[in-house]
């Protein structure tokens, strides 16, 4: 059964917008094609949460245009907090729609790195961009807003890193949303070639308390043979934006990603992060810690597919929820038939603040395979009273006792993201949430 939704953007609007872009034509033939199954096709399932009735279509403006900054001395104080703006060389900075700012250092130019936003990308590198969006990772095709996604498309990065080619210094994207209505609908496509490395650190970061805007995020990671990506996210958009996040990888042999992702949303959202172990020997290590406040509903689903041998895949997920808040925390192990010796493990732990939170901790393990390990842990409960009196014996008041523990229960994520700036604006968003 489909959902019938009136799109506020038309074959037309879709077609002008391609036009002035100067994108190439498989672009352009792709986002129509996306347009036309976004009218037929379903919304996504996600376990145990109804979202029928969530906005994820209806919005004001399909590209805003904002001012673009000349350097990073004119970033606003509270980005300008999430950079190193005396140390770092490789970054993009988009506002709204806007291709705000952008720096690449000269080193990463030599050895035949390519960072751009998406749409330039497209335009300038378009064999490369063809032959990975939407192809494997994320389809047009899966449903209703992986559809939309690909013909609306108006913002997000590419990242290239040749073979042989190791990026020392971390690559950062900042995404500030500073207009109420501005629609956010960014693709990340990253391909790390063999015997290759490079860290990548987005920030989604909303300067409105309040918005009615609607978000649809896809990234696409493609990690080749013995090659390392570390993919560090914060998400913290206001309070009434509808969110959509798919963040997905394939891994290729003796590969390995690890996502650290604080996901910190103020509004209703649904977020995919799945890990293809395509390769033997691949790796993935995924954590990420949420905060769930006021009345929001979330749902999580992380999942690690085996399917090469010796595959390793670790999910770790904690979660904290007060006031109203409910959240979905669905963790998949998948050991496909063949992927022999393969280890799929899982946790995931929620903290309650409240009466009236909730969370639903939900681990699954899918074996079709025999000689394989695979084990999970699960647990939703309050704050620890041992604990708790442990910190007050020493002196800690109840409140300051809390806080500490919710920050060490927290930290594997915190102390993973490689940008101190990025490490304070997760730290003080957890800071600001749970007080």
């Amino acid at each position: 059964m489909t959902t019938q939704m009136k799109l506020p953007v038309d074959q037309q609007a879709v077609q002008a917008f391609s036009q002035k872009n100067e994108e190439p034509s498989w672009l352009s033939s792709l986002r129509l094609d996306a347009l036309a199954k976004a009218e037929e096709l379903s919304l996504p399932r996600p376990d145990k949460t109804k979202i029928d009735k969530w906005n994820f279509t209806q919005f004001a403006q399909h590209t805003v245009v904002s001012e673009v900054f000349a350097s990073l001395t004119e970033l606003p104080d509270s980005i300008k907090a999430l950079v190193d703006i005396e140390k770092q060389q490789n970054i993009y900075i988009q506002r709204n729609n806007t291709p705000a700012f952008l720096s690449v250092s000269d080193e990463l130019k030599a050895q035949g790195v390519i960072f751009t936003d998406i749409i330039t990308a497209a335009k300038e590198h378009p064999e490369l961009v063809e032959q990975y969006f939407m192809k494997d990772a994320v389809k047009v095709d899966e449903h209703k807003l992986t559809a939309l996604h690909a013909a609306l498309m108006n913002g997000g990065v590419f990242l290239y890193v040749p073979k042989n080619v190791e990026v020392a210094e971390p690559i950062q994207a900042v995404y500030v949303h500073d207009q109420k209505d501005a629609s956010l609908f960014n693709h990340v496509l990253v391909v790390v070639d063999d015997n290759s490395s490079v860290t990548y650190v987005e920030n989604y970061i909303s300067t409105e308390e309040q918005s009615d805007a609607v978000v649809n995020i896809a990234a696409e990671v493609i990690v080749k043979q013995n090659a390392r990506v570390l993919y560090g996210a914060v998400d913290n958009l206001a309070a009434g934006v509808t969110t959509y996040v798919n963040r997905r990888g394939i891994i290729g042999r003796d590969s390995r990603i690890d996502w650290a992702l604080g996901l910190m949303n103020d509004g209703d959202t649904i977020s995919e992060n799945v890990t293809h172990l395509v390769g033997d020997n691949s790796f993935g290590d995924t954590k990420s810690v949420v905060v769930g406040r006021g009345t929001q509903k979330q749902n999580f689903t992380t999942k690690v597919i085996h399917w090469g041998k010796n595959s390793e895949g670790y999910i770790l997920k904690h979660g904290v929820m007060k006031d109203s808040a409910s959240s979905i925390f669905n963790g998949i192990g998948k050991i496909e038939h063949g992927a022999t010796k393969s280890n799929a493990e899982q946790e995931s732990r929620v903290l309650m603040l409240s009466e009236k939170a909730r969370g639903d901790a939900n681990p699954i393990l899918l074996i079709d395979e025999d000689d394989v390990t695979a084990g999970h842990a699960a647990s939703v409960g309050r704050v620890d009273p041992l604990q708790l009196y442990y910190l007050m014996s020493r002196g800690i008041s109840q409140h300051e006792a809390e806080r500490l523990v919710i920050h060490g229960f927290l930290a594997p994520v915190v102390t993973q993201l490689p940008i101190e700036g990025v490490k304070r604006q997760l730290s003080e968003v957890i800071e600001r949430k749970v007080n």
